[in-house]
């Protein structure tokens, strides 16, 4: 009886160590899935980090191209004026050598510096690009001023009035956009150039003078995206 007692409690004892055997491993399972549930979590933040970093990178290229196109566009602009404030003093002095080129009514002939005036639309132009639309207006005012004839004419009056219009300044805008639809009506910018002229009456309380404008638009342009913008634009007005 003594043995069978030893027997039943060696048996016992050893159920007890395999049941705990059972809960270690089922410990070690868990822990090990928990392990390699925070190295995928680690491994997802490191990618999102890299991610991020990749595109602080690109940002940061992208705002020192910015800059850099701010800073050109500022050294253009003041070029432009050095420029044109050496010419405007020759032109005030008496000396015949210096007036030459000069016609009675004071304009610049454009034939005589054409290097001139190409940096002067493209100072102006750059102030365009730059978003520095108040700067880009005066500037393009002044190349009509001082070019007059200027091959460059019907672009110029499209960029000012695009720089007016920006500027929410929509008697100027219309002003040059109809210069452009007046002396270039073949030119490509014609047909947006009257939708932003029929934005800009409506602007100014005129329904009947953009009604106008717009079916002006789609009689000379049929076909053309304009045109299916103004038709849309016209059987929206009331």
């Amino acid at each position: 009886m003594a043995g069978l007692f030893a027997d039943d409690d060696a048996r016992k004892q050893v159920k007890q160590l395999e049941a705990r055997i059972v809960k270690l491993e089922q410990a070690l399972a868990s822990t090990e899935q928990e392990k390699e549930q925070y190295i995928r979590s680690t491994l997802d933040l490191q990618m999102q980090m890299e991610a991020l970093n990749t595109e602080l990178r690109k940002l940061h290229g992208q705002n020192e191209e910015l800059v850099h196109n701010l800073q050109d566009a500022e050294k253009r602009q003041k070029d432009f004026y050095i420029d044109l404030d050496a010419r405007l003093r020759r032109f005030e002095g008496n000396d015949a050598a210096a007036n030459a080129g000069v016609r009675v009514d004071g304009t610049r002939d454009v034939s005589e510096d054409p290097v001139g005036e190409n940096r002067s639309f493209e100072a102006a132009y750059s102030l365009y690009k730059a978003e520095n639309y108040q700067n880009a207006a005066a500037a393009f005012r002044d190349f009509l001023k001082n070019y007059p004839q200027s091959v460059h004419e019907a672009n110029v009056q499209y960029w000012a009035g695009n720089s007016y219009f920006l500027l929410k300044d929509c008697k100027n805008s219309i002003s040059s956009y109809q210069v452009l639809v007046g002396k270039y009506p073949d030119h490509p910018r014609v047909p947006e150039a009257m939708l932003n002229v029929s934005d800009c009456q409506l602007s100014l309380k005129s329904k009947s003078a953009a009604q106008k404008t717009l079916k002006q638009l789609i009689s000379q342009f049929p076909g053309s995206d304009a045109s299916e913008k103004a038709k849309k634009r016209l059987a929206a007005i009331k």
